[in-house]
């Protein structure tokens, strides 16, 4: 065989294994994201439109209620004494309550990537949130009822503005004179707890709904492990559906911390190794 004979196979060969590899390569899968099917039914699905729905339209029956009842409060703990004659108010929390930040989320699937503050403010500021079905409607028509509408959200005072202007520019109801919507750390003790929040609004207010996505949009008790948790929702029972309205989230939330005890300093395969310990699974028999 000629050099130049050789030096050809050679080259053919180490194009051919490169091929190859490059082949391997692309059929080899993405690691997979524990979110995929969560952030695919949150924006994708159907049924979570129906299911926003059925939420904001048991809002109306339960408002009209509230108004009928003096007596009616959602907020018993952090509620004043001698409510009974103070303005109605409801309180919605932001984030996948009104405003549907899938976006984000696919966002972070798509890219491989996980929540950041910075990533999270960027986001805010683009403004590319879209209502949560029902939500808008339900909103205007506890104003037009002369109910306050409160926002408590944990976006902060420097993502308050952008949130505000998208959300005014969607319809949503505010009010000049008075500060409706109540970011985290606005006030010194108001911290991701929003308790008292809830109290600063109830001094002037009858709290008669509340809305949220996660177990910290009614109660500061939504810390701690999964049967922590459980004890609280049994605790609760009486407001779920009547005053407290939830608004379903798979994506995030304190719920996918508890398994772990909301211990951040555990390594992400630690996190995720006593998230599948908290499962439950069928025996296949």
């Amino acid at each position: 065989m000629r050099l130049t004979d050789l030096t050809f196979s050679i080259i053919a060969l180490t194009l051919g294994l490169a091929r190859s590899s490059a082949s391997a390569a692309d059929l080899t899968p993405a690691p997979a994201n524990d979110n995929l099917n969560a952030v695919l039914w949150d924006q994708t699905s159907v049924e979570f439109k129906a299911n926003a729905l059925g939420a904001y339209a048991l809002g109306k029956v339960r408002l009209d209620e509230a108004l009928a009842d003096k007596s009616w409060t959602a907020a018993p703990v952090e509620q004043s004494a001698n409510f009974q004659d103070l303005p109605p108010a409801i309180i919605l929390d932001i984030d996948d309550t009104v405003l549907n930040t899938s976006a984000y989320q696919a966002w972070n699937v798509v890219a491989g990537t996980s929540f950041t503050p910075d990533s999270w403010t960027n986001y805010v500021k683009a403004k590319a949130d879209v209502p949560i079905p029902g939500s808008l409607e339900f909103t205007q028509y506890a104003a037009s009822k002369g109910v306050r509408v409160f926002y408590v959200s944990n976006r902060t005072k420097d993502e308050e503005g952008p949130t505000v202007e998208e959300m005014k520019g969607f319809g949503y109801p505010f009010d000049d004179k008075v500060d409706t919507f109540l970011s985290s750390k606005e006030q010194p003790d108001w911290t991701s707890a929003k308790g008292t929040r809830r109290a600063f609004i109830a001094k002037n207010y009858r709290i008669v709904l509340l809305f949220g996505d996660n177990l910290g949009d009614f109660t500061d008790n939504y810390k701690g492990a999964v049967a922590d948790r459980d004890k609280e929702y049994e605790t609760d029972a009486k407001h779920w559906g009547h005053d407290w309205i939830a608004i379903a989230n798979p994506t995030y939330g304190s719920f996918e911390s508890a398994p772990y005890g909301g211990d951040y300093k555990l390594k992400p395969q630690e996190q995720r190794e006593m998230k599948f310990d908290a499962l439950k699974p069928w025996n296949g028999q």
